[in-house]
């Protein structure tokens, strides 16, 4: 019987040498390679530009390379931050930035870098240094506006339509941030929204296709329905067949002067503008994010069932729903009132809120 004969056949198992030795170059490579997961996952252009500029600022902190990075580096860039009195979501966004590009490192460069730099990995990121989430017990959180307040907000855009230098963006505007609140959304959600996305005869009050919706634990995008409760389904035919035209042609629903989407940021810019230009003190003025609570905590207030609201809102969990839902200083006698008066209307055959 012939011997065997053996072959060695070239594998990627164990690397045979790094391509880049300079640790600051690797970098750049990993991080290259980072994002095109992203891409590769679907998440959106704005996004990954947001989340790009957020990792550079991050590494460029640490000031050493990721891989030498120990829990005292992630301390003292939490602490500048801190002092420097960002918020406590700042500070966590910075955390999580870097627990991802590790993790995604952990998992795909691991072998590489021990070889080339002699570092086994392990992520600096521990109990003691991970940002706290905002919960609800945080006095950070502030509540959100009343349904007077939002109502009066609204009546003032309208106002403003009619006086407006420029017809076509004050009337966006309004468009647009009833929806943020009608519909709950995120600003980033919004600014993806293009005019396919509305569909008029989907259900009882029509339907937002919200196709970008944010995934939880770095899943990607989420996309789902979204019903355009309380009239929203008047104000966005209204906008497409007198307003959208005022804008360059293009998908987008909500665009800027360009035709592209507007960036949250700019949604942000916008609504601090807008509520200096009504006049009202800085406490009684409220950001985008606070819409959506508003709408968490409005349709709670009025009886909407919670599983519903977290369909709404696009939560993973009830849990999450339930931070966001801050209910009035009377909510627990108005329940209360509406029990009694139902019980009544039973017992009597009368309807005691008439």
């Amino acid at each position: 019987m012939a011997d065997a004969l053996l072959q060695v056949i070239a594998g990627g198992g164990v690397p045979q040498g790094p391509l880049v030795t300079d640790p600051w170059q690797f970098q750049a490579v990993c991080v290259e390679a980072f994002v095109a997961s992203w891409r590769a996952r679907g998440f959106s252009p704005v996004t990954i530009d947001n989340d790009i500029g957020l990792l550079e600022r991050t590494l460029v902190a640490l000031g050493r390379p990721a891989w030498e990075v120990t829990p005292e580096d992630i301390d003292r860039v939490v602490g500048d931050l801190a002092v420097k009195g960002r918020a406590t979501s700042t500070r966590r966004e910075y955390v999580q930035i870097f627990k991802g590009f590790h993790r995604f490192l952990q998992a795909r460069k691991a072998a590489e870098i021990e070889a080339a730099f002699g570092v086994r990995l392990v992520c600096p990121v521990d109990e003691f240094n991970a940002s706290r989430h905002v919960g609800d017990d945080s006095p950070a959180l502030l509540p959100p506006p009343t349904p007077e307040r939002v109502n009066e907000f609204f009546d003032f855009m309208k106002q403003r339509i009619a006086t407006a230098r420029k017809y076509g963006p004050a009337a966006r505007d309004y468009a647009l941030f009833r929806t943020l609140y009608h519909a709950g959304l995120r600003s980033e959600e919004a600014s993806l929204l293009e005019k396919p996305d509305l569909h008029f005869t989907r259900g009882p009050f029509g339907k937002l296709h919200v196709r970008f919706g944010k995934g939880a634990h770095t899943s990607g995008p989420r996309p789902r329905w979204v019903p355009m409760l309380d009239g929203l389904d008047l104000v966005l035919r209204w906008f497409l067949e007198d307003v959208r035209g005022k804008f360059p042609d293009s998908p987008v629903l909500f665009a800027d002067e360009s035709g592209g989407p507007l960036h949250r940021g700019t949604i942000r810019n916008r609504l601090r503008y807008l509520m200096e230009l009504e006049g009202r003190p800085p406490a009684e003025r409220f950001s985008p994010h606070a819409l959506r609570r508003a709408c968490a905590t409005h349709n709670y207030e009025r009886g909407v069932d919670l599983v519903a609201i977290q369909q709404l809102l696009g939560h993973w969990t009830v849990s999450s729903t339930m931070r966001y839902v801050r209910p009035s200083a009377t909510f627990i006698e108005d329940a209360y009132q509406r029990a009694v008066a139902n019980t009544l209307a039973e017992l009597t055959g009368k309807d005691t809120t008439a």
